[in-house]
């Protein structure tokens, strides 16, 4: 159903649920506030660019939104994909993939496409997102350590060598503020949960480098001073060259933007027992990336972990997403001038614990252990997003495990199971172990599986466990004839379990 969220969440509206988003929206902002920054300057744009896609992306994407409590702004999935493309096309090659994208992700949310991006396989996923993070981590290591390297390589193995070269340039106040950062932001949880670590950390580093005049490079230093205001819309330049060269990049942009977003708004479900609608939420994830890079802003998709932040904090209803929109409207109009005393020591620190929170390395392992398929499609599509880029990575994944289904579905495709299909009446007569020969109590539910349970059917196997209106006392799961699962499958039956 294309019906933003907000026109059903404001009915009924009252002053106690106004002040539970107010508060959670003035939280959720002041935590985007450093990631926001760190986020832009790793994607090679200028600092004021990633709140400027805070503000714009997070206002449109709570307005017409198919999830109640999604918070819409840039991400770390997209540091790759857009500092290849500002590389090779500069800010203007961006805009118009961006656009491009926005254009895409509103076409599949028409056309109800909403339901099929959630069947990209698992080891893809994994595989780009363990990807991105080791490029964002290798990509903070000069500010980290406070190298003098100059304009860094944009391939994997350079950065690498300009490092080794430029150890010897290491600023020792940088890599302090760097690891006290990194202490701050992870102990921090055990103080407070509401006030994040990031947050005392920036405000502690930007603090100590100010006021003992600590000789380490800030936001200011390197971009000069951030404009105290909102620029004005501008269409970038149209070239249809630049189009062609752009379609898949601006296809990866979208599809990352769509998995993220309906990634985060099925994990806010799980939290707030809600429902929300995928494909309305494409529309408006295409809306914001449409509109984003008309102010300057770059890619939007929904953030997990600020969504997260949200619900933990109070918000309920679209209003939240709405409020940390004008916190950091305001930041940026009153507060822009501060924002170059930031260490990018700090940032780095931030971005560093942004990588390895995102790069699922248990699971990551865990996917090591299933059959050679599923190993094969994950380090190939996290070594191509670290040696290549992004887009080669989830093209070359995604046919990769077409070839990997294929290869299944001949294998389990025999004379026995065609058999035992055709004689399933004669088997379930004479089978002591059918359901209709089984005394089952009240309270207790029975399902089975039949047939293949790989990425193609557990979204549907997910969503009928889902549909259950009462939670059962004892729930039967039957796989007896399933003869292959895949990681998708495996994962899914995890989640089951889990909830």
């Amino acid at each position: 159903m294309l019906r933003p969220k907000i026109i059903t969440t404001l009915k009924g509206y009252s002053k106690d649920k106004f002040l539970a988003d107010l508060i959670a929206g003035i939280v959720v902002g002041i935590v985007v506030i450093p990631l926001a920054i760190a986020l832009a300057i790793a994607s090679g744009v200028s600092p004021e660019k990633g709140l400027i896609t805070a503000i714009i992306g997070g206002f449109i994407v709570s307005l017409l939104g198919g999830s109640r409590v999604q918070i819409g702004g840039p991400t770390a999935a997209f540091v790759v994909i857009i500092y290849g493309i500002i590389q090779k096309f500069g800010f203007e090659g961006l805009a118009v993939a961006t656009i491009m994208a926005g254009v895409i992700l509103v076409i599949m949310g028409l056309i109800g496409f909403g339901g099929v991006i959630k069947f990209i396989p698992y080891p893809v996923t994994v595989g780009f997102t363990s990807g991105i993070a080791v490029v964002i981590f290798v990509s903070q290591i000069r500010d980290f350590l406070g190298l003098s390297t100059g304009e860094l390589p944009v391939q994997f193995k350079e950065k690498i060598i300009a490092y080794s070269y430029a150890l010897d340039t290491v600023n020792y106040y940088a890599l302090l503020i760097a690891a006290v950062s990194i202490v701050i932001t992870i102990t921090w949880r055990k103080i407070s949960m509401r006030i994040p670590g990031s947050i005392v950390a920036l405000l502690a580093a930007t603090a100590a480098a100010y006021f003992f005049n600590l000789p380490v490079e800030t936001i200011g230093s390197r971009f000069g001073e951030i404009s105290p205001q909102m620029p004005t819309m501008s269409l970038p330049a149209i070239d249809f060259m630049m189009i062609r060269e752009l379609i898949g990049p601006a296809t990866t942009i979208a599809i990352l933007a769509g998995i993220e977003a309906l990634l985060s708004a099925v994990v806010a479900d799980g939290m707030i027992g809600g429902k929300h609608r995928s494909n309305m939420e494409l529309v408006a994830q295409g809306a914001a990336n449409i509109m984003s890079p008309l102010f300057g802003g770059i890619p939007v998709t929904g953030a997990i972990a600020r969504t997260a932040t949200n619900i933990k904090n109070g918000g309920r209803t679209p209003i939240a997403g709405i409020v940390h929109a004008i916190v950091l409207l305001l930041v940026l109009l009153f507060l822009g001038k501060f924002v170059g005393y930031i260490p990018l020591a700090c940032l780095a620190a931030i971005l560093v614990v942004v990588a390895y929170n995102m790069s699922e390395w248990r699971t990551f392992k865990a996917i090591l252990k299933n059959p050679w398929g599923d190993i094969a499609v994950l380090l190939t599509t996290f070594g191509l997003t670290i040696i290549f880029d992004l887009t080669i990575a989830i093209e070359i994944g995604l046919v990769a495990s077409v070839f990997l289904f294929m290869h299944r579905m001949v294998k389990v495709s025999n004379v026995d199971i065609i058999t035992k299909e055709l004689n399933d009446s004669l088997e379930e007569k004479d089978d002591p172990l059918a359901v209709d020969k089984q005394l089952v109590p009240d309270g207790v539910e029975v399902y089975e599986i039949n047939g293949p349970l790989f990425f193609g059917a557990a979204y549907k196997f997910e969503e009928t466990i889902r549909r259950i209106e009462k939670t059962p006392k004892v729930m039967i799961l039957r796989i007896r004839n399933v003869p292959a699962i895949d990681s998708t499958g495996m994962h899914t039956l995890k989640q089951v379990m889990e909830d």
